[in-house]
């Protein structure tokens, strides 16, 4: 199983990106999709996931940021608007399947001027 992102790049602050990532592989039921980023000296920190349960949110996108999948395809997404210089990190697709967590390799997002 692999987690395939991409999407990310350079922003000017105030502007948007869509992240997207991909699961190939066999896998058999998908418990939550989403999005963990890491910026520079930082702790990985969550920033959205989907489950049956719902959608949940950082505090710090809340309303900027939004999540969606798509489940035929075993995508998910991250629709980022008013992005922000501290939005700026390498973000990591995040999978669990049963019991197992599954991490993509991760994709930069530089807000700068």
């Amino acid at each position: 199983v692999q987690l395939q992102a991409c999407g990310g790049g350079l922003v000017q602050p105030g502007g948007s990106l869509r992240l997207s990532c991909a699961v190939s592989g066999v896998i058999f039921s998908i418990n939550v999709m989403g999005w963990y980023r890491q910026a520079p000296g930082k702790q990985r920190e969550l920033v959205a996931t989907s489950s049956s349960a719902g959608t949940n949110y950082a505090d710090s996108v809340k309303g900027r940021f939004t999540i969606s999948r798509e489940n035929a395809r075993s995508t998910v997404y991250l629709q980022m608007n008013s992005l922000e210089p501290e939005d700026t990190a390498i973000y990591y697709c995040y999978m669990r399947s049963g019991a197992l967590d599954y991490w993509g390799k991760g994709t930069l997002v530089t807000v700068s001027s």
